[in-house]
């Protein structure tokens, strides 16, 4: 089996590919790493390659692993991209740098309270729910420009862009290229969009931040989050 800084650089190369492909600078797509059920024996070495900018979708679990690994390893930059619940935001707020799942107001303002009492700026995502699955987290499209103004009227936060994960059965393009279209109606710059099994088609429709797990760490156990 290939190591992971195998995997990473391969990963890296083929980024690099589709954004010369879509006549973009690679620089400008951004790879967050999926470490959610990874434990720090797996992320080390991707650590070790140089790689900084990490995702997990759990608070709770991002908060067992990475404090004692981000003094070793300066430059740390942690992404939360699964759904964040309100009683959770003060240590998300503590521990992450950006967070990709904003979809509610009651999510909006728990961020918003715990970024001021702690002194603290992230990178923010509104999560879309393209495909409007009603077990799925996320915003409807419809709502997203509602949930923006209260961020950035009433709540003052900065919201760098959107992010969405396409329904498992359909064709992502057609969710990747939604997004794309909304991020500009709403004048926004960013798109968390594409994963292990997808990535190079959200960048030919303008991913910034790429999330992938899999393609660097190796398959996750069965039944794991």
């Amino acid at each position: 089996m290939t190591s992971t800084p195998t995997r990473l650089a391969s990963v890296r190369a083929r980024i690099a590919a589709a954004a010369r492909a879509a006549g973009r600078d690679p620089a400008s797509v951004h790879l967050v790493a999926v470490t959610k059920t990874f434990g720090p024996e797996a992320i080390q070495p991707a650590l070790e390659a140089g790689h900084r900018v990490f995702g997990e979708n759990r608070v709770q679990e991002a908060k067992a692993k990475w404090p004692a690994l981000r003094p070793r390893y300066p430059g740390i930059e942690l992404h939360l991209i699964g759904p964040l619940q309100s009683n959770k935001a003060r240590d998300a707020v503590a521990l992450f740098d950006a967070i990709h799942t904003i979809d509610r107001p009651k999510i909006a303002r728990a961020i918003a309270g715990e970024m001021v009492r702690q002194g603290r700026r992230l990178k923010l995502f509104i999560e879309v729910n393209t495909g409007e699955e009603p077990q799925k987290a996320g915003v409807l499209p419809k709502e997203a420009a509602g949930l923006l103004r209260l961020c950035h009227e009433e709540l003052k936060l900065e919201i760098a862009g959107l992010m969405c994960i396409p329904p498992l059965e359909e064709e992502p393009a057609i969710h990747f290229a939604f997004l794309a279209k909304l991020v500009r109606e709403l004048g926004l710059a960013e798109l968390s969009m594409g994963m292990s099994a997808d990535f190079e088609t959200a960048i030919a429709f303008g991913a910034t931040h790429v999330r992938v797990g899999s393609e660097i760490f190796g398959p996750r156990e069965p039944g794991a989050h």
